[in-house]
């Protein structure tokens, strides 16, 4: 998976409904609520309601989330941190 942080990081937010982006290296866990994504620029923490990722391809880094979004927040790597201990600071 390391190919795909020296990838481009782009994305493309349709209507708050479909979001497109590449420059993924990983997936760290998803509900319907919260999505946590790795990519080339950090780790991005993607929130709205009935989340779904409708496509996944880790290596070429591309992904896309369908849904309500409601907000998009890059986070600090933190070290050791657990997932959860990054998302509550």
């Amino acid at each position: 998976m390391q190919e795909n942080y020296s990838k481009p990081h782009t994305m493309l937010l349709d209507n708050r409904k479909k979001l497109s982006l590449t420059g993924v290296g990983d997936v760290q866990g998803f509900n319907e609520e919260l999505v946590s994504i790795t990519t080339s620029l950090g780790d991005l923490i993607i929130r709205g309601s009935k989340l779904h990722i409708s496509k996944l391809n880790l290596e070429t880094g591309e992904v896309d989330i369908d849904g309500q979004i409601n907000s998009l927040q890059y986070v600090e790597s933190r070290g050791n941190k657990s997932f959860i201990q990054r998302l509550f600071k």
